[in-house]
């Protein structure tokens, strides 16, 4: 059902940017406002928020079963055949609100070829609401991070689980295709994004995409997963060995793990972005592997697994309660391995950070 606490604030924001409304295509701000889990297509649907906090729903009769059981008792549905197309719908919903003619943002859920069709045949200013929502949804309710603490313990667990599964002689994709099963154990059926199974010297790659490599006897491998848990997602990742480490590699391994810990000690009352990712960032650079951790230190997770705020040099805006987000240095050495450790923190009321990831950070042998 439409979240009316989160619609009366959206509604606030639309009034304190000066629009008249905003159109929100399925994308995550979508199922953050209605819990509809949607994606696009070419059949346009969506829900228009009026600053006054009236709401019209865009529905093709194919989907207004599926919408009417989302949305509820939305006061006006926008519906339309594939024969006529959608923009007279569009058109007569925003006749219903009152909005013909006025200053309307469209999120990143929108095709651009639907919003020139909308241009093309009604008078109104368009204008780019891809963050229209980014501040409410980085500040999660106390319901919002329950939901997120067990998310994090969901994906502890399989990460506990992989840990006695992995043995030399699997190929990386046996090992993510077993993170799929081990999440349904325990309840969760959709991946936060492709679980990152790398090896060997495919860890100097931070989003390694392939899967033939069989891992081998005293092999290091990143490991990064999540998965979504009543819509909202978890976000880890840890380095794993199936043998003795080398001592460059437990160099290393060490040098990673005071950097993500110093990353979750910068959060403090007053903290930005910024600061978290220069402190971790720092402990790299200072043991002359600066040059190998060349990407921010973390981002926003809630709905969407990317999200605001972002932990990276330029963010000088304060961290929030409620905001939720990734801290996850890294060196990467091209041609030999990589070392990641990620957790994400939640910010309490009093400005500090609650890890909501519990599994060891120490260096852990499969198996063992």
């Amino acid at each position: 059902m439409i979240r009316k606490e989160r619609v009366a604030r959206l509604a606030e924001e639309l009034r304190r940017r000066g629009l008249d409304a905003v159109y929100i295509g399925p994308s995550t701000d979508l199922e953050y406002i209605s819990g509809l889990d949607t994606h696009p297509d070419e059949r346009v649907r969506g829900l228009m928020v009026a600053k006054d906090g009236r709401c019209f729903a865009m529905t093709p009769l194919l989907y207004r079963e599926e919408m009417v059981k989302a949305f509820g008792d939305v006061p006006f549905y926008a519906e339309w055949d594939d024969h006529e197309g959608f923009t007279g719908a569009f058109r007569r919903g925003c006749e219903h609100l009152g909005i013909v003619g006025g200053k309307i943002a469209f999120n990143d859920g929108v095709r651009a070829v639907d919003m020139l069709a909308v241009r093309d045949t009604m008078p109104l200013e368009m204008v780019n609401g891809f963050d229209i929502l980014t501040g409410q949804r980085s500040r999660k309710d106390d319901e919002e991070l329950e939901i997120m603490r067990e998310s994090s313990r969901i994906v502890d667990n399989v990460v506990a689980k992989l840990q006695k599964f992995i043995k030399p002689g699997m190929k990386e994709r046996d090992v993510a295709k077993k993170i799929a099963e081990f999440f349904e154990e325990d309840g969760v059926t959709q991946m936060s994004f492709s679980p990152i199974v790398a090896s060997g010297p495919n860890g100097s790659m931070p989003h390694y995409s392939g899967g033939g490599r069989v891992i081998e006897e005293n092999d290091i491998m990143i490991l990064d997963l999540g998965g979504r848990w009543k819509s909202y997602c978890s976000d880890t990742t840890r380095t794993f060995f199936t043998g003795t480490p080398t001592q460059e590699m437990r160099d290393i391994y060490e040098i990673v793990r005071k950097a993500q810990a110093a990353g979750e000690a910068a959060v403090q009352p007053g903290a930005t972005g910024q600061d978290v990712d220069r402190a971790a960032r720092q402990v790299i650079i200072d043991a002359g592997y600066g040059k190998y951790f060349f990407n921010r230190v973390g981002h926003g997770v809630g709905v969407a697994v990317h999200e605001g705020p972002y932990m990276i040099e330029g963010n000088t805006v304060p961290l929030e309660p409620g905001n939720v987000f990734s801290v996850e240095p890294g060196i990467y050495i091209p041609g030999k391995f990589g070392v990641r450790i990620e957790n994400l923190v939640a910010v309490r009321k009093d400005g500090t950070g609650e890890a909501l990831n519990h599994f060891t950070r120490d260096i852990t042998i499969c198996g063992e």
